[in-house]
């Protein structure tokens, strides 16, 4: 007789989680909890949304269900409420104070300085409140971004004081918002994490040039010792800071990729992170060498889960089982690859733009039998919540679809053929250059952290 699955707890599970945690079903039993922040009308529980509580009533059905682990890859809540749970059930699992000082944008860069200077940029606190007046002195051009967000929601680049004082003026609505996705970190950084200081702050950063090539590393902590994942490649959409795709396997040269994974290293162990995955977005300017990073987050890149296993047969949500499990994830064996190449494709519409159609449920199931190995996900909005993504993020996500091909120039020609099923835009930009791994031409406009 079959031994039963291990019970985990499984905290704001929707997206690519969805897929990859029902990929771990044949070996865990999975309870979810937890709701989508910007959905209705799931997004009505930020009400009075609190993490400590959450974390009491988790832990309390924890107990009772018998649950050997906790899981999340949420940004915003999942991966400190993951480890409150895991604290208060002595399960294996990060230090609550390591995921706070990942998350505190303010507090992460101070740490840098010390244990890594030569990866990090120029910031200060922007000393104003939202909607406050703009204080003198400060040098633009700058990069703002609010201490505690997720999605770099509100970061960009503002090239003046005028510009820097629409970003930080709200509605009502607007502010709401803003108070309860902050407000719940907030208080449990001020009793855990005090040195960090308030949340509900922007922070101003120094630019890099722009055109500078950006990535994302990968890579898990056991017991405190770090393990490398991989590093994707980022695309944008030429002249925004939007993404237009993700790429794996990257082009970046394998030292660049040691000396980014040993910055991640020193800051992880500065900050006490003792378990869990991890990754790391960076620039690394090929002309001058230089590695800036962008910022870290205590949690797996969901995004870009299936993809590591299409090429490298490495399935990083079976990484995440293992740790909350207590077990050693850098024996779990390896799949066979299924490609050579793989992206998550970014599907946008900008200011001014119109928006395509989005595929029914008929149109779905019929476009996933005719591309078998795609993921394809639509996230229709319209009225206020497409206006806030203007706002807060410069453009609309509307989808995201991953494929896997033989080589690169195989996996351009699939994702025209399945965006032109679905009448969308293929995310390629005209110079095929860029595909081939050609670094574009710097330009004088500086180019700032990037949204997803």
């Amino acid at each position: 007789m079959a031994a039963p699955r291990p019970r985990l707890g499984a905290l704001f599970v929707y997206d690519w989680d969805a897929v990859g945690f029902q990929r771990q079903s044949p070996r865990v039993q999975l309870d979810a909890a937890g709701f989508d922040l910007f959905s209705f009308p799931s997004k009505l529980r930020l009400a009075g949304f609190d993490l400590e509580r959450f974390a009491d009533a988790q832990a309390r059905r924890g107990r009772r269900r018998g649950w050997a682990g906790v899981v999340s890859n949420h940004e915003q809540f999942g991966a400190l409420a993951a480890a409150l749970v895991a604290e208060r059930l002595r399960l294996p699992g990060n230090p609550p104070e390591a995921v706070l000082a990942c998350q505190h944008k303010l507090h992460a860069r101070a740490v840098l300085a010390q244990v890594a200077p030569e990866a990090n940029v120029a910031y200060a606190p922007l000393q104003a409140g939202y909607g406050d007046a703009v204080p003198e002195g400060i040098e633009y051009p700058a990069f703002a971004k609010p201490v505690k967000a997720a999605f770099s929601v509100l970061a960009r680049k503002v090239a003046d004081a005028d510009e820097l004082r629409r970003l930080t003026r709200f509605s009502a609505h607007e502010l709401w918002v803003i108070r309860r996705l902050v407000e719940p970190f907030e208080r449990v950084c001020r009793r855990r994490l005090p040195a960090a200081g308030s949340a509900h702050r922007m922070l101003l950063e120094q630019p890099v040039p722009a055109g500078t090539p950006q990535y994302n590393l990968d890579g898990w902590v056991q017991d405190g010792q770090p393990h490398l994942l991989g590093v994707v490649d980022a695309v944008m959409y030429p002249g925004t800071q939007a993404f237009m795709r993700w790429e794996l396997p990257s082009r970046l040269p394998d030292a660049v990729q040691r000396r980014a994974f040993d910055v991640a290293r020193r800051f992880l162990a500065a900050v006490g992170f003792r378990r869990g995955l991890f990754n790391m977005e960076f620039f690394h300017d090929p002309g001058t060498d230089r590695l800036t990073v962008i910022e870290f987050t205590p949690r797996l890149a969901a995004q870009f889960s299936d993809l590591y296993l299409r090429v490298l047969g490495v399935d990083p949500h079976a990484i995440a089982v293992a740790l909350a499990l207590g077990e050693d994830a850098a024996a779990l064996p390896r799949a066979a690859p299924t490609a050579g190449a793989a992206a998550s494709f970014v599907y946008r519409a900008f200011p001014g733009e119109s928006l395509p159609p989005m595929p029914s449920a008929r149109g779905q199931a019929e476009w996933q039998r005719e591309f078998a190995d795609g993921l394809l996900f639509a996230f229709p909005k319209r009225g206020y919540a497409l206006e806030r993504d203007f706002k807060w993020l410069g453009s609309h996500r509307y989808g995201v679809m991953h494929l896997g091909a033989a080589d690169a120039r195989e996996l351009r020609a699939r994702c025209e053929a399945a965006s032109h099923w679905l009448g969308w835009t293929p995310p390629y930009a005209e110079d095929f250059a860029l595909l081939a791994g050609a670094a574009s031409a710097p330009a004088s406009e500086p180019q700032f952290l990037t949204v997803h």
